[in-house]
This record gives C-alpha cells, sequence and structure tokens, in this order.
C-alpha cells in the first residue's frame, strides 16, 4: 500500500545514511569573491523574494517531504507552522495517496490550516493528469510541482517504469489547472535540455533537485530484497551545482537549486550560480522534533546566508545573484565540456 510506504521512507530517511557516497554537490568547487570593503550595513540585508507569485521573507523553500501517513501528519503540521511564522514556502510530499484514500487527506490539509497564507506547493507524478485539480484542491496550493524520479522507480520494488508520453502529460496539466506549474526532480538534476523542453511544455518554475543530497536510490536499496541495483546506482545523477548553472543559463523561468544544500552559505552560491531559491527537505525532517528546532534552524539558515550578502556587498537577493565568483575543479571541467564559459562568473 501507497500509505505504507511512505511511512516506510519517512522511517528510512531519518534513522539510515541515504545521502550520496562519493558524489558531492559541486558546490566545494564555487568560491564567492570576498569583499574585504563590503560598504553595507549587514543588518540592513533583504533576504525577501517575490519571484514565486507571493512575498516570502527569505528564499529557502522547505520541499517536498511527507505526506499520506497517519504518521506524517504532525510532522506536516509542525513544518506548516514554522514556514508560516518564517513566511517561506512549503512542499508536500506525493499527494496520490491521499487521493486514492481520502481518509489520509488530513495529512495533507493540516498544511493550509496551520500555514493559511503560506506558499505552499502540491506535489503529483508526471503521469498522473486525473489527480492534478484535485491535488490542488485538497491543499489549496499556489503552485502544484510534478515530480520527475526515473532513478527512484528503477529501483524500487513497486517501480513504474514507463515513461512514454511524461512530457506530453505535462503539457496537459499546465493547461488544465489554474495554477502556475513547477517542475521537481527528486535527487539526479535537471540538464539544460531537459529543462527547455518542460519550458516549452508550460512549466513555470524548475526546482533542480541535483545530486549530492539524498540519493533515493539509497532510499529504496534500504527496501529491497536484492541491494546490488541501489548500490550500483546509489551516487547517479547532476551535481547540484551544475544543474542549477544548466538550467538558469538555459531558461529564463524562476529556479529552486536544491540537492544537498546545508547552509546559507551553499545558498549563497547556489543564488550567485543564478538560482532564485534554495531548498531543503532531509534538514528539516531531522528537525522536526519541535517546531522551536524547526524555527531556530531557519533562523541560523537566515543568519548564515546574510553574513555571505554581506562578505560579497550584496544588499538584497539581485545583487547576490550579481556576485563574482570562481568556480574550479570538476565542475568547471564539467559545465565547459557542456559549452558553458565559467570565466563570465568571474567578473561581472
Amino acid at each position: 500500500m501507497i500509505s505504507d510506504r511512505k511511512l516506510e521512507h519517512l522511517l528510512i530517511c531519518k534513522n539510515y545514511d541515504v545521502e550520496f557516497k562519493n558524489k558531492k554537490t559541486g558546490f566545494e568547487d564555487v568560491e564567492l569573491i570576498h569583499k574585504a570593503l563590503p560598504e553595507i550595513d549587514k543588518n540592513e540585508i533583504d533576504l525577501s523574494t517575490s519571484v514565486f507569485g507571493k512575498k516570502l521573507d527569505s528564499p529557502l523553500f522547505i520541499t517536498a517531504i511527507t505526506g499520506g501517513h497517519p504518521a506524517a501528519k504532525a510532522i506536516n503540521k509542525q513544518l506548516a507552522i514554522a514556514a508560516e511564522s518564517k513566511n517561506i514556502a512549503l512542499g508536500v510530499g506525493s499527494q496520490r495517496a491521499a487521493i486514492e484514500h481520502p481518509e489520509l487527506a488530513d495529512t495533507y490539509t493540516v498544511v493550509r490550516k496551520n500555514a493559511p497564507d503560506c506558499l505552499l506547493v502540491g506535489n503529483i507524478g508526471a503521469p498522473q493528469l486525473d489527480l492534478a485539480d484535485k491535488a490542488v484542491e485538497i491543499l489549496d496550493a499556489d503552485i502544484l510541482a510534478i515530480h520527475l524520479n526515473p532513478l527512484q522507480e528503477s529501483i524500487q520494488p513497486e517501480g513504474d517504469l514507463d515513461a512514454r508520453g511524461y512530457l506530453d502529460s505535462i503539457n496537459q496539466i499546465t493547461k488544465r489547472v489554474d495554477i502556475p506549474v513547477m517542475a521537481k526532480e527528486t535527487g539526479c538534476g535537471i540538464s539544460a535540455e531537459m529543462a527547455k523542453q518542460l519550458v516549452d511544455a508550460g512549466v513555470s518554475y524548475i526546482d533542480i533537485e541535483g545530486a549530492g543530497g539524498t540519493s533515493w536510490a539509497a532510499v529504496e536499496t534500504y527496501r529491497a530484497e536484492d541491494r546490488y541495483l541501489g548500490e550500483t546506482f546509489w551516487d547517479w545523477g547532476i551535481p547540484t551545482a551544475i544543474s542549477t548553472v544548466e538550467v538558469a543559463d538555459a531558461v529564463d523561468v524562476p529556479v529552486v537549486s536544491s540537492g544537498g544544500i546545508r547552509s546559507g552559505l551553499e545558498a549563497a552560491k547556489a543564488i550567485a550560480l543564478g538560482a532564485d531559491s534554495v531548498g531543503m527537505a532531509l534538514p528539516f525532517l531531522k528537525h522536526s522534533v519541535s517546531e522551536e528546532q524547526l524555527t531556530t534552524f531557519i533562523d541560523r539558515f537566515n543568519d548564515s546566508l546574510r553574513i555571505a550578502m554581506f562578505l560579497v556587498g550584496a544588499n538584497n537577493i539581485e545583487e547576490l545573484k550579481n556576485s563574482n565568483l570562481v568556480i574550479s575543479g570538476k565542475t568547471r571541467e564539467w559545465l565547459n565540456e557542456r559549452g558553458i564559459n565559467t570565466k563570465k562568473y568571474s567578473r561581472r
């Protein structure tokens, strides 16, 4: 049953090592250029952004985590209260379980009840055209995310391996719902070519969810009887920093950079590479012990982002996007091989 699988995913992510083993996000190859004379007041730095339809106090997204099991209700309630109090965006896990099993709907409706003004992001799979309207209705969503997870489906014992027609389905969903649609990967990243196809299909936002954070091949490895496939593809994907550059360079829609981002410093690097906001999931799950832990975590993130902005002399997110940085190592090699001139970031 879907609900049981959701609980398994939660418990595995909370209690096991599910992050990439040898592949990193690529942000270790990105260095912001320090300004010894920032000429700004740190206390007046503005973290707000409005590019996702609502003014948010920080570019931080709590990306899709959970829903669809009774145990998820308390977690989603805590996340909603934290997101509302800090005025940041919140996404939920796949809503298919609630639509097919209405008794589970309150694991999602609890979010809007506790976050009446929050920017909420719904969640369905690419082939689930018939679920789109109900997903928006259940959550009272501001944005509908369509998750892309071919690797997870490949490793998952009950995975759907027929991906034909997904792009056409996404195009139909964007026409069907009356809110913007976001495409989001689930830990393997999105390339420039895929980003262009998604935007051509009507997608308004892209959450790249690159490699370097949670590996869903790893999560499914713990569920599988035979661990060979999961172990083989544990580190599959486009590193987050690389995917951020590829997508931001290729399309003119707001981009969420996520996948292994763990601090405001890494967030600052992502935004300087072209992202409009950043997302995290696993750290919020780990801190969902209490509302106090969640809000403290958000405050620490925002403060570290503000310090990074202070050290490059950026008063706001737009100025941060134009900050100078240097890309080195494997990240530069990859981007250069893909036809992206990394020198353009060093003197803007």
